[in-house]
């Protein structure tokens, strides 16, 4: 019996012990290989000497200052490692707990942004479906994962609405090539400021590398160019999150790079403190921030763990290992190798459809037809079968459902360390391909 209330009621989680670099221990003697960084967290692995020594003289020297009153060094610090040579024209950075509070401090940002310009009536978010920005209420509605805004649609806010996601493999059209899709979806968000009234959107949302919801899924070329067009020609805001995708994992420093559009409000997370603390943040570009510092001076946002000293220096001491180690380019290289070795490993698989992604972020995503793109029925749980045959092997990876349209399409994440070995890299793939065969001879039996 546990008091935690976890995830689930029904199902004991095993107690992870320590963490060993790329490795998790359990109290039952297992070694796990983290394959998936926990949900594509752990960037730099685990028990890491160096960040646990700034988390230490940290806490002994300011473990805790309000925002509302004080700054503090490891937080300057960190904002200027982020934004101080302003990529992309972002300039300011705010550091909340995690990835979901960014988001919805993202989206207040956005609105207060247009207050203070004189333009109340701006309220309206539009994203897209299959997508995930966050847990909290404001960031699940803008969020288009169907099944967990299900339970709480009754709570979510009103002025959000969603278009079609950029996902090629499934809704490009036979007759298409990538710019026909980019224009085609492009009209339709188009059609859908007009819908909602052009002078009434705040922001269009987007995951620059969609994660969880449809595994590691790209934009086309072309395609965040279009959108950020639309967006200009009616003066609304881009919002991109990276909380997932952000920060080295797709092997650039900023996901959007590969995209070539830079963001006006952009939400990291994940692997900005690599896990060692709850750490998020917004980067926010000069034009927001001069809208602010000619209204009212103030973001009328805050929170008590904001910019907490112990986690700023954390994330800050992870960031500097990445720099420092030239991990990024690392991420980039083994991702490459990684998804290499799983797709000649299997490629044969009746029922491995894709391996896809950018840098050390990849997805493999199942159909029980690949020929013809048909799905598995939801209620064959494909992905979690994947999940604890792989977890089985050694192997954790992280499982995602309702791939293609929230109800059905199931696929895994892989997104180990930057700093994975060369031949764990190789295991991985190896393991996880042996586990696939197994968990599919389960699904048959």
């Amino acid at each position: 019996m546990t008091a935690v209330l976890q995830r689930s009621l029904s199902q004991r989680s095993p107690l992870a012990l320590r963490g060993e670099g790329p490795m998790l221990v359990l109290a039952d003697g297992r070694r796990i290989v983290d394959a998936s960084g926990g949900a594509a967290v752990a960037c730099i692995g685990h028990g890491d000497a160096r960040v646990i020594q700034a988390m230490t003289h940290q806490a002994a020297r300011l473990a805790y200052a309000h925002t509302g009153f004080f700054t503090s060094e490891p937080a300057e610090a960190l904002a200027e490692k982020l934004v101080g040579h302003r990529p992309g024209g972002l300039s300011r950075a705010l550091f909340v707990s995690s990835g979901s509070e960014a988001m919805e401090a993202a989206l207040k940002l956005a609105r207060q942004y247009f207050v203070e310009r004189g333009e109340p009536g701006r309220v309206h978010a539009i994203a897209r479906r299959q997508s995930y920005h966050g847990a909290t209420l404001a960031a699940l509605g803008v969020g288009g994962h169907r099944a967990r805004r299900a339970l709480y649609e009754a709570l979510l806010p009103v002025h959000v609405s969603h278009v079609s996601p950029c996902f090629a493999f499934h809704h490009r059209r036979a007759d298409e090539d990538d710019a026909a899709y980019v224009a085609r979806l492009a009209l339709e968000l188009d059609a859908e400021f007009q819908r909602v009234g052009p002078h009434r959107v705040m922001a269009f949302c987007a995951e620059t590398v969609v994660g969880a919801t449809t595994g590691c899924v790209a934009a086309v070329p072309g395609y965040f160019a279009a959108m950020r067009a639309v967006c200009e020609r009616y003066g609304a805001l881009l919002i991109l999150d990276e909380v997932m995708c952000g920060l080295g994992r797709t092997g650039v420093p900023h996901a959007w790079e590969a995209d070539g559009v830079a963001p006006d409000i952009q939400t990291i997370g994940k692997g900005l403190g690599g896990g060692y603390q709850p750490i998020g943040a917004v980067l926010v570009g000069e034009r927001v921030v001069h809208a602010l510092w000619r209204g009212s001076a103030a973001f009328s946002h805050g929170q008590t763990y904001q910019a907490h000293p112990v986690a700023c220096a954390a994330a800050l001491a992870v960031q500097t290992i990445v720099e420092a180690e030239g991990l990024i380019a690392r991420s980039r290289d083994l991702g490459e190798r990684l998804q290499t070795n799983l797709r000649a490993a299997l490629s044969e698989h009746p029922h491995v459809a894709d391996v896809r992604g950018r840098g050390l972020f990849v997805g493999v995503e199942f159909l029980a037809d690949r020929a013809a793109r048909c799905p598995f029925a939801a209620s064959d749980g494909v992905a979690e079968r994947v999940k604890n045959a792989a977890l089985d092997a050694g192997v954790g990876v992280y499982p995602g459902s309702g791939t293609i349209d929230g109800v059905v399409g199931d696929h895994v994440l892989i997104a180990p360390p930057f700093n994975v070995p060369e031949s764990l890299v190789d295991e991985i793939a190896d393991k996880f391909a042996k586990a696939v065969a197994s968990a599919f001879e389960r699904v048959s039996a």
